[in-house]
């Protein structure tokens, strides 16, 4: 609590001295890497990078101006108590879910809700940080071809209540990035043919 008795006092104020640099999050995203590199240089870690959220009943002109804003092509759906229900991507916003809720409830488009188009928990696979810990760029990527999604939630435990949260996101187009690949934003395809290509000029 500020002691009102004393007054505030102004900070030292001084010069930018030459040569300043300037400080990074632990895992820097933008660091280029290679098929070997530790799985951790191309996944989001949410200790360091807030986590973009939307609520479930938001409409979807409001869940894409979020991703802009962002710059992301998935959000983590939340409730009213923080918890993760459901993933919505790009892809979920611009393909044919909108149009089939549309359809199904007999609305306009300004009327379907994220809960309307997003994947719900149920049904979103995920990575566990112990596994990603002694796992390569390679792999993850094969991960996500496999399973032939854009995207990959990694869990953990909290150590102190139990809880599974989630840790990080892998993303197809972000490792795209880091491997010097142009990534195509809805075409997934070609994406993983562009970062194996480049992984495999490594060799």
């Amino acid at each position: 609590m500020v002691d009102q008795s004393k007054p505030f006092q102004r900070l030292r104020i001084s010069r930018l001295t030459p040569h300043t640099g300037y400080a990074r999050p632990h895992f820097y995203i933008q660091n280029p890497v290679k098929a070997s590199s530790s799985a951790l240089e191309v996944m989001t870690d949410l200790r360091f990078i807030p986590a973009a959220t939307v609520s479930s009943d938001l409409d979807l002109d409001t869940a894409t101006q979020k991703m802009i804003a962002r710059g992301v092509r998935s959000l983590l759906v939340t409730n009213a108590l923080e918890d993760v229900i459901g993933i919505i991507t790009s892809r979920d916003l611009l393909g044919e879910r909108p149009q089939a809720a549309m359809h199904a409830r007999g609305i306009p488009f300004g009327e379907v809700r994220v809960s309307d188009v997003m994947t719900s928990d149920e049904h979103i696979e995920v990575l566990h940080l112990d596994d990603v810990l002694h796992a390569h760029v390679g792999d993850v990527v094969e991960t996500l071809k496999h399973s032939g999604r854009q995207h990959a939630l990694v869990v953990e435990e909290d150590s102190s209540t139990g809880k599974t949260t989630i840790r990080g996101i892998f993303s197809a187009s972000q490792i795209a990035r880091q491997l010097g690949v142009h990534a195509q934003p809805h075409a997934l395809s070609d994406t993983f043919e562009g970062i194996e290509r480049a992984m495999a000029a490594q060799y």
